[in-house]
């Protein structure tokens, strides 16, 4: 939820500096939680130290600043490392700073798309184009990708609810894309 629409609705006021609130104690506990997913990512050969851990966490509140945005219950980091440690574009050198990257475009998108997804319809997305549409490739997810989406959910485009936000982006895709089952067709026509 942004700050904004919380000052609207007068839950807060900008006297109260949120972020400040993000006390050691609580930052080392969210941290503690993040390596606990490391039973989880250990089989796809990732994991957190409690200090990689301790600067995500960091991160994140410095990305919730950032964008005006605070978050209620549960962090989105645990979400984020069980949705995208499955990914062939994830490896132990890159995880810690394509975890940052992500968790940015995250909020930066649920703001760009004002609030309309859920967090599953946005990570679903997200993970989804960045293992198929993206190969890995953070800007691209969020230049191209997710700015199309937002630019379609921000014009009233609601599709994505019945989906859980899969199988979305063939719609919004501009680029002509490698068919392989055409591409064999088209061998066997030529060669066989």
């Amino acid at each position: 939820m942004s700050i904004k629409e919380l000052q609207v609705k007068g839950v807060i006021n900008m006297e109260w500096n949120l972020y400040e609130s993000a006390a050691p104690a609580v930052i080392k506990k969210e941290a503690l939680s993040l390596v606990g997913k490391n039973e989880t990512t250990d089989r796809f050969g990732l994991s957190l130290t409690q200090e990689e851990a301790g600067e995500l966490v960091e991160s994140k509140n410095t990305t919730l600043r950032k964008y005006q945005r605070i978050e209620l219950g549960e962090s989105i980091l645990g979400k984020l490392i069980e949705v995208f440690c499955d990914s062939q574009y994830l490896n132990q050198e890159n995880y810690l700073p394509m975890l940052t990257r992500l968790q940015e475009i995250f909020y930066l998108y649920k703001n760009e798309t004002q609030d309309e997804l859920t967090d599953e319809e946005l990570l679903n997305f997200m993970k989804e184009q960045f293992d198929h549409v993206c190969m890995g490739d953070p800007e691209y997810l969020a230049e191209t990708c997710l700015e199309r989406f937002a630019q379609a959910v921000r014009a009233g485009y609601r599709g994505y609810r019945g989906s859980g936000g899969e199988n979305e982006y063939s719609q919004f895709d501009e680029e002509t894309r490698w068919d392989k089952d055409l591409y064999m067709d088209v061998v066997k026509e030529l060669f066989w």
